[in-house]
């Protein structure tokens, strides 16, 4: 089966529109803001599509611009003012910077409350920690949200990560352990990788290389989720799998565009929901102690 990322993302927007409508009626419009430093074209396209469903759902949106080279204070004083403002209740800052230590500060400095790409270290406490505070980073949980929508077991089973940045493949091992899934973290360096990933009954690749899952990594009936996004030598889009071999062995099958891309901007509109939600849920208890009062 070939898993579709447009009929995940779907399916997600549509329960997205009705809570984007009644936290309209009830006086909040949600709000996303955007902070990108530079012009990186990956960003923009992402920024951009991201934006465009936002829009289709409910979900107002802020773009606040800077230099490639702001340096950190214009960088704090930006994420500050986000912070402070109550009209605004989710942010994402585009990583990574040219400026590390910039960045490092910034992340730091993100209200974990409207940190909806988990860049805050508190938010990453909570997705390792597995206590539920903050949100975990959108592409992970977009393979989460694709192995749920079409009915892929995880618990008890064995999935198999390929990649370990800080971004994708540590989350993701996070998030499937917490639905009691037996993860291995293997990498580009891993020895007997092919074998290992053979015995996967789920098997995620993250590394960023195109084609770099080919048929001898694959077994009959396994479930493999491709997130890298890279170009081939015709500088066509295509993922780290090897789609036309793999897709001939294995089970199912995320396409490349089309797969997980297509879902993670959907769960960065449902963090921004949650967010405004939680913002109206402490308002409204707010308010219950000050009639208590």
């Amino acid at each position: 089966m070939i898993l579709k990322g447009k009929d995940v993302a779907d399916a997600i927007c549509e329960d997205l529109s009705r809570r984007a409508k009644e936290l309209f009626e009830s006086g909040t419009e949600p709000v996303l803001a955007f902070v990108r430093a530079g012009e990186d074209p990956a960003d923009i396209a992402y920024e951009n599509a991201a934006a465009k469903r936002c829009g289709r759902i409910g979900i107002g949106v802020r773009r606040f611009y800077l230099p490639k080279d702001c340096g950190k204070e214009k960088l704090l004083e930006t994420i500050r003012g986000i912070n402070g403002d109550p009209s605004i209740h989710a942010c994402l800052m585009f990583r990574p910077l040219a400026d590390k230590e910039a960045e490092a500060c910034a992340c730091g400095a993100i209200d974990p409350a409207k940190d909806v790409d988990c860049a805050s270290p508190v938010s990453a406490a909570g997705v390792y920690l597995g206590s539920g505070g903050g949100f975990a980073p959108c592409t992970p949980e977009a393979c989460v949200e694709i192995l749920d929508h079409y009915g892929i077991p995880v618990s008890g089973k064995h999935a198999v990560i390929i990649g370990r940045s800080a971004v994708v493949g540590k989350p993701l091992a996070m998030l499937l352990q917490k639905r009691d899934a037996t993860v291995t973290m293997c990498h580009s360096r891993t020895e007997r990788l092919e074998e290992i990933c053979r015995g996967a009954d789920i098997l995620i690749s993250c590394v960023g290389r195109a084609g770099f899952v080919t048929a001898g990594f694959v077994s009959p009936g396994q479930t493999v989720i491709d997130v890298g996004i890279n170009t081939d030598a015709d500088g066509n889009l295509c993922g780290d799998v090897d789609f036309e071999a793999v897709s001939a062995i294995a089970g199912n099958i995320t396409p490349v565009p089309g797969g997980v891309g297509s879902v993670t901007s959907s769960v960065l509109a449902k963090h921004a929901i949650q967010a405004a939600e939680a913002f109206c849920a402490a308002g409204a208890r707010a308010g219950s102690d000050c009639e208590r009062i």
